[in-house]
């Protein structure tokens, strides 16, 4: 039982799918707000280009 404790406090394998787990979810916010502002330009850029059409 010892050595089993011994070789679970060496392992590094938990920690390291920790890290990519936490990395995936920063990038999935930045990617999230990215979108997020992203479509708000996106709206505003198709209303000024509805707006020209009307127009014309």
């Amino acid at each position: 039982m010892n050595k089993l404790v011994k070789h679970f406090m060496k392992s590094e394998d938990g920690v390291t799918a920790l890290e990519y787990g936490l990395i995936a979810g920063l990038i999935a916010v930045v990617i999230a707000v990215s979108v997020g502002g992203l479509g708000t330009k996106l709206n505003q850029v198709f209303t000024y280009i509805t707006s020209q059409i009307s127009v014309s």
